[in-house]
């Protein structure tokens, strides 16, 4: 929902961070202006395509309509699950929807998740779109997600 946050690249779909020139710290949501490292005063900030896969960090459920959220308040509110990922390679957490279909019991601390394109809502003149994070699926056949614990559901 955000511009400059996320884009369709030539290796697929990613979300857009900066990384410092001085001292290499990479950043989500990007920073344009200077460097948010502690004790960096670097100012020559480069936009750099982030992993398109990482690990839970942790997962809960959302069962509340967060203000400012953009729904129908004439519709039930469908809870949503959040999911938190570690990018390994950008050493960061990045917060973000579960893709529709994907419960808070489908997931776990460790799993690998892919990123993957989604859309908010839409009106007659404008959609929404934002980023989702979906298990990286087994190859089974029948479609169930990897490393899944028989305890599931479980917050961090």
């Amino acid at each position: 929902m955000v511009p400059g946050w996320f884009a369709e690249t030539d290796t697929g779909f990613r979300l857009l961070g900066t990384r410092c020139g001085t001292c290499g710290a990479v950043f989500f949501p990007r920073e344009d202006f200077f460097c948010r490292a502690p004790g960096c005063d670097g100012t020559d900030l480069t936009e750099v395509p982030l992993s398109p896969r990482g690990t839970v960090w942790s997962y809960t459920d959302g069962r509340y309509r967060p203000p400012p959220y953009v729904s129908d308040p004439e519709v039930p509110w469908q809870p949503r699950t959040l999911v938190a990922v570690e990018l390994a390679a950008e050493r960061m957490v990045v917060l973000g929807q579960a893709a529709p279909g994907v419960p808070v019991g489908a997931l776990r601390v460790g799993m690998e998740v892919e990123l993957v394109p989604g859309v908010l809502g839409e009106d007659a003149g404008t959609v929404w779109t934002t980023w989702w994070w979906r298990p990286v699926e087994t190859g089974g056949a029948d479609g169930t997600y990897g490393a899944v614990g028989a305890g599931g559901g479980r917050d961090r």
